[in-house]
């Protein structure tokens, strides 16, 4: 399997299918300094989760190495029509736990 992580692999994230022409932004937001890591986070959790399969955010934070609260807010951009205005679905597990799964 192809080391999503890996950054000096010029291969590494422009033959994963997803969002890649994504334009982020907030108030914040720095295009120099921000652009590679947000797109790249966007691109690993697409890539993990375009197989429908059910996730709590601590197992994608694991596989993609990102903090939960980038995958939660990567799966909330997800559904933003500019980020592909794919299917994101939310499921109750137990004592405020959730498993999400994306729909492509």
């Amino acid at each position: 399997m192809k080391d999503l992580n890996d950054p000096d692999d010029p291969n590494t994230l422009d033959d994963i299918d997803g969002p890649k022409d994504a334009e982020f932004d907030g108030a914040d937001y720095d295009d120099k300094r921000d652009r590679q890591r947000l797109r790249g986070q966007m691109l690993r959790i697409y890539a993990l989760m375009k197989d429908g399969q059910w996730r709590t955010l601590s197992e994608i934070s694991r596989q993609v190495m990102a903090p939960e609260a980038s995958v939660s807010a990567n799966l909330r951009s997800f559904r933003k029509e500019k980020f592909g205005g794919y299917e994101v679905d939310r499921e109750y597990v137990e004592s405020g736990l959730y498993k999400y799964r994306l729909i492509v």
